[in-house]
C-alpha cells in the first residue's frame, strides 16, 4: 500500500508523462526550481508553465516506475520512459528524479533534480 507521499509522487510523475500542466503546476511551489542535469534550470512557476507548453510535441509517452523512496520532505523516483512519435518511431529513456517538498504534510514540490539518459 502506498503512503500519501508515494501516491502524490506517483500521480505527479503520471501527470508529467501525460502532459497534464494544470496538475503539475498545482503540485509545485511558486518558486519551484527544476534542475535538469545537462539542460537549463527552470526557476519559478511561470518559467515551468512555459517549459511545459514546449514539451507538448505530440508524442505518446509511457512510464515505468522501478523504485520510489520517500522520507520526510524528500523523495527519489527512478524508472523508464518510452516515447512514440507520430511516425511510430520509439525512443527509450532511463530517469531518476529527486524531489524536495516545502513541508512534510501536504507539501508541494519546491525542488526537482532530474537525470535522464537515452538508452
Amino acid at each position: 500500500m502506498e503512503t500519501k507521499n508515494q501516491q502524490f509522487f506517483h500521480e505527479f510523475n503520471e501527470a508529467l508523462v501525460r502532459g497534464e500542466s494544470e496538475k503539475i503546476l498545482a503540485s509545485v511551489t511558486d518558486d519551484i526550481v527544476w534542475r535538469m542535469v545537462g539542460n537549463e534550470t527552470i526557476k519559478g512557476i511561470d518559467m515551468l508553465a512555459q517549459a511545459l507548453e514546449g514539451m507538448n510535441n505530440g508524442n505518446d509517452f509511457e512510464q515505468e516506475t522501478e523504485h520510489m523512496i520517500t522520507h520526510g520532505k524528500e523523495a527519489a523516483v527512478n524508472g523508464l520512459i518510452h516515447s512514440t512519435d507520430k511516425n511510430g518511431d520509439q525512443r527509450h529513456y532511463s530517469f531518476c528524479d529527486i524531489y524536495k517538498l516545502n513541508k512534510h504534510k501536504d507539501g508541494k514540490i519546491k525542488e526537482i533534480i532530474s537525470y535522464v539518459l537515452e538508452i
